[in-house]
């Protein structure tokens, strides 16, 4: 059940683009500075349709309740989502610029499930990736890294180097990381779309309570009359 779920999820979050983004040169655009100039500071959301809120009211997003999540906690940060559906890690790429014009202070980076789908090498997703860590670190911005399964049938040996991919550059970039957006809320009919393959709103705030828990090591605490 939970192979065939993660497969159809696949499988929709690289339909959902017209077009696929078009690989990218090793160097990656001039970093901006993630110092703030005033007001909250600011995280982003980097992703695919599980980050844009695909099939659900605006405003229901897992980036729109993790905001929430951080409020009702007395944390003082502005949740940006930079989300786009479809999208892969040779997207991200092109995006690194856009999510660096945000001037975050923390970046959630979730890509990498189409890649898979689309049987692009390992090798290069694995760079894409890493490529995208270094800038944002070279930025001073945090990371937190969220990982993607894919299903068993796409071969033992395939399956094996990808799974590597997200704890390998966790390690690599010294950034936290959450192996599986969805954990706890992909395998329960309740908490996804008439789809099976979308979160609904109440699946996402449990993926933005998820997406908090991991994001603690990164915060700056609160003011203790806030908590």
């Amino acid at each position: 059940m939970r192979t065939v779920l993660i497969l159809s999820t696949l499988v929709v979050l690289a339909g959902c683009k017209k077009e696929e983004p078009a690989d990218l040169g090793p160097a990656p655009p001039p970093p901006v500075l993630s110092e703030q100039t005033g007001g909250s500071p600011v995280i982003v959301t980097f992703g695919d349709s599980l980050t844009a809120g695909f099939g659900v009211d605006a405003g229901l997003s897992f980036p729109d309740f993790l905001q929430k999540e951080l409020d009702a906690a007395g944390y003082k940060y502005k949740v940006t989502n930079e989300g786009i559906s479809g999208d892969t890690s040779s997207g991200g790429v092109e995006r690194i610029a856009t999510v660096l014009a945000h001037k975050p202070q923390i970046v959630v980076l979730e890509l990498g499930a189409n890649d898979g789908l689309r049987g692009v090498p390992v090798q290069k997703t694995r760079a894409n990736l890493d490529l995208i860590l270094t800038a944002l670190k070279k930025a001073g911005v945090k990371v937190l890294l969220a990982g993607i399964t894919l299903p068993r049938n796409y071969g033992a040996d395939y399956i094996r180097e990808f799974d590597k991919i997200y704890p390998e550059l966790a390690r690599k970039h010294s950034v936290p990381l959450l192996p599986f957006l969805l954990e706890g809320v992909a395998l329960n009919p309740k908490l996804m779309q008439r789809d099976a393959l979308h979160p609904t709103a109440e699946g996402n705030r449990i993926v933005a309570a998820n997406v908090a828990k991991a994001l603690q090591p990164l915060l700056n605490k609160p003011p203790l009359n806030e908590r």
